[in-house]
C-alpha cells in the first residue's frame, strides 16, 4: 500500500496524507445533486472526480468505501413540481432514476452507497434532538435553528470572518440573523412532510449530509467532498452541525473540485447557460468525456464548449492509436528486447502513479501515458520489441487506462481495418521512395475508406472521420 498518497484540504489549505481508517479503509463522502431536473454537464465533475479517486486509491492497494447522497427533499423540488402539476414524491424519483441513469453512462460504476434524505429521516431527527439538547440548537415556530455563535470554528472551512457574514437563510424567529435551519417547518403547500418533535415539517438542506455521512462512515472519516460552491455554506455548516454533535472532527481531509465555465461563467441552472449531461453523452462518447474533465486537474476550472471535447476526443484516438501499433507489431514481433521501450515503461509507471499521489494530479498522469505512447509508436517503427515485451507494454496500458475508466480504449474498440493499415504502410514506402504521387494516392484512398491520416511527431496517424 502507498504511504505518499497526498490530497489538498479546503479546510487546513495543504495537501494531507490519505491515510486509512478503521480496518484499512479511506471512506469518503461526496455530496450528490438535488434532484429536481435532469443532471447538467457540471454535476458530472464531482462524480466522475471522486470515482476516479476511488479507482485509484484501490490501485494503489488500499479499501475504499464510497458515499454519495442524493437530495430528494428540497424547496427546488416543490417548486418544480407545482410547475409540473406532479407531486414533489414523483418529480424527485423520476429525477433520481434519471440521474442514476445518465452517471451510469460513463461507465464508472456506481458508489458503494447512494443514501436518500426520504430514506434517513430518523437519523436526521436524531441529529437535531441532540444538538437542541446540547443547546447548540433551538426550536422557534417550527422550525429548528442551529446558534452560529456557539460554534466557535464557524468559518475555518470557507475562511470567512463571522463578523462580516451577512445572513443567506430567511426566517422568522431567529436569535440570529447568522443562525440556519436544521428543520423547516410544514407549509400549506408542501405536500411531503414528517412528524417530528418540534412539529411537521422535513429537513434543512445541510443536517442531512451530517445525519447520512456519520450513518454510513462513523465518525472522522477520511475525505469529504463535493463542488466547490458547496464550501460555503453547505460543507461550513455540516461541519458546525457535526462537531457540535458528536464533539469529534467530521472529516480528515476537505476536496473540493472546481466549477465548469461556458463563456467564462460559471455554469448554472439559474444562470440558463446549462448543457445537460444526457445530452452531451448523446452527442460525444463517454470516454470523450471522460478524457475531457480528467485532462483538467480537479481544481482548476474548466472551460466547456464543443471544441474542448473534440481535443478531448482527439486524446482518446491517440491513446486508440497506441494500442493499434502494439496489436500491429504484435503480428510480427522482433527477436530481441528494445531497451529504449523498457526504460519508457518503468518511467511512464513511475510517473504515472506518482502525479496521482500528489494531490491526484490526472494531468501529469495524462502527460506519462503520451510519452508510454510516444516510445510505443517509436519501438514498433524501429527495432520491434519481442511479442512478450510488447504484451507487457499492453497490460501496463490498459491498467493505467483503466484507472481513468478508460480500458476500453486499448481493448480493439474503433479498430483501423487491415486495408487501412495497409493503405499507410503503402504511403509511407512510396514516401521513402519520394514517389510523393503515389503516396498522394493511398492518402486519398485511406480518406475514401472513412479514415483522417495525419502527421505527428509520434508518426503518422489515422483517425476515423
Amino acid at each position: 500500500m502507498s504511504e505518499a498518497v497526498a490530497i489538498y484540504s479546503t479546510l487546513s489549505k495543504q495537501k494531507e496524507p490519505v491515510t486509512p481508517g478503521p480496518e484499512g479503509v479511506v471512506r469518503i463522502y461526496a455530496c450528490g445533486p438535488t434532484v429536481y431536473g435532469r443532471v447538467h454537464i457540471g454535476n458530472a465533475r464531482p462524480y466522475i472526480v471522486f470515482s476516479v479517486l476511488k479507482r485509484f486509491l484501490e490501485r494503489r492497494g488500499m479499501r475504499t468505501l464510497f458515499v454519495s447522497n442524493l437530495t430528494d427533499v428540497n424547496d427546488k423540488i416543490y417548486v418544480a413540481a407545482r410547475e409540473q402539476g406532479i407531486s414533489s414524491s414523483e418529480l424527485a424519483e423520476n429525477c433520481s432514476e434519471a440521474y442514476v441513469e445518465d452517471t451510469d453512462r460513463l461507465g464508472l460504476g456506481r458508489p458503494d452507497l447512494e443514501p436518500r434524505v426520504t430514506e434517513s429521516m430518523p437519523e436526521i431527527i436524531d441529529v437535531i434532538q441532540t444538538l437542541v439538547d446540547k443547546g447548540l440548537a433551538y426550536a422557534a415556530g417550527g422550525d429548528v435553528y442551529f446558534r452560529v455563535d456557539r460554534f466557535a470554528r464557524y468559518g475555518a472551512l470557507s475562511g470567512r470572518d463571522l463578523d462580516e457574514m451577512v445572513s443567506n437563510e430567511p426566517g422568522e424567529g431567529k436569535e440570529n440573523p447568522l443562525d440556519f435551519a436544521l428543520w423547516k417547518g410544514r407549509k400549506p403547500d408542501e405536500d411531503t412532510w414528517w412528524e417530528s418533535p418540534w412539529g411537521d415539517g422535513r429537513p434543512g438542506w445541510h443536517i442531512e449530509c451530517s445525519a447520512m455521512s456519520v450513518t454510513a462512515l462513523g465518525r472522522d472519516f477520511e475525505i469529504h467532498g463535493g463542488g466547490l460552491d458547496l464550501a460555503f455554506p453547505h460543507h461550513e455548516n455540516e461541519i458546525a452541525q457535526s462537531e457540535g454533535a458528536t464533539d469529534e472532527r467530521m472529516a480528515q481531509i476537505w476536496m473540493h473540485n472546481e466549477m465548469l465555465e461556458l463563456s467564462g461563467d460559471k455554469m448554472s441552472k439559474s444562470v440558463g447557460n446549462i448543457a445537460l449531461l444526457h445530452e452531451v453523452l448523446d452527442e460525444w462518447p463517454a470516454e470523450v468525456v471522460l478524457a475531457y474533465f480528467l485532462r483538467a486537474h480537479y481544481r482548476s476550472k474548466l472551460p466547456f464548449s464543443d471544441a474542448h471535447l473534440a481535443d478531448a476526443a482527439e486524446v482518446c484516438e491517440r491513446i486508440r492509436n497506441g494500442a493499434r501499433a502494439i496489436d500491429r507489431a504484435m503480428g510480427s514481433p522482433g527477436e530481441a528486447t528494445n531497451p529504449q521501450l523498457a526504460r519508457a515503461l518503468v518511467a511512464a509507471r513511475r510517473d504515472f502513479y506518482a502525479a496521482l499521489d500528489d494531490d491526484f494530479g490526472t494531468p501529469g498522469a495524462f502527460a506519462a501515458l503520451f510519452d508510454l505512447i510516444r516510445a510505443i509508436n517509436q519501438a514498433v517503427e524501429g527495432d520491434r520489441p519481442t511479442a512478450g515485451q510488447l504484451q507487457e507494454v499492453r497490460r501496463e496500458l490498459v491498467e493505467m487506462l483503466d484507472v481513468f475508466g478508460l480500458a476500453g480504449l486499448a481493448k480493439g474498440e474503433g479498430a483501423v481495418p487491415a486495408e487501412v493499415i495497409d493503405l499507410l504502410a503503402e504511403r509511407e514506402a512510396a514516401r521513402d521512395a519520394r514517389d510523393f504521387e503515389r503516396a498522394d494516392v493511398a492518402r486519398d484512398q485511406i480518406l475514401e475508406l472513412g479514415f483522417e491520416l495525419r502527421d505527428t511527431p509520434e508518426g503518422p496517424q489515422v483517425y476515423p472521420r
